[in-house]
């Protein structure tokens, strides 16, 4: 497996059950400063960033930090408008177009503590960069 060079990291820091991921770029840059943790709000973009995607986003319904390469068992969002696409569904689509090989993200929960979240996902990454 090739070493982590980038992560997208999804969340909006204005809303309090989505904002964690983004607020733990700085810390986790410090500690893998080789590794650089974009911050990615256009999933329409995506596409830009190659066929072999590492997500950092937040994750309802799991307890920990969590490590995701099935695709599928993500929940699709009933969407109401262009602006509601969600990750999930545009994954899939990419996916079914041919436009990615592989989507591993690392879920964090909504309802963990900062440094809670730091180390467990510095576990993971460590874990994928063996």
């Amino acid at each position: 497996m090739q070493k982590i060079n980038k992560i997208l990291v999804f969340g909006n820091p204005l809303v309090r059950k989505d904002s964690l991921p983004p607020s733990l770029i700085s810390s986790l840059q410090k500690i893998f400063p080789k590794i650089e943790f974009k911050e990615f709000d256009a999933v329409e973009d995506l596409q830009k960033e190659g066929r072999n995607l590492y997500i950092l986003d937040t994750v309802e319904g799991i307890k920990k930090v969590e490590l995701i390469t099935n695709i599928d068992i993500l929940e699709v969002n009933r969407i109401l408008s262009v602006h509601d696409f969600d990750l999930a569904y545009t994954l899939k689509l990419m996916r079914n177009a041919n436009m990615i090989d592989r989507v591993t993200i690392i879920g964090v929960p909504v309802n963990i503590s900062k440094e809670e979240a730091i180390e467990q996902i510095r576990e993971i990454i460590n874990s994928l960069n063996k």
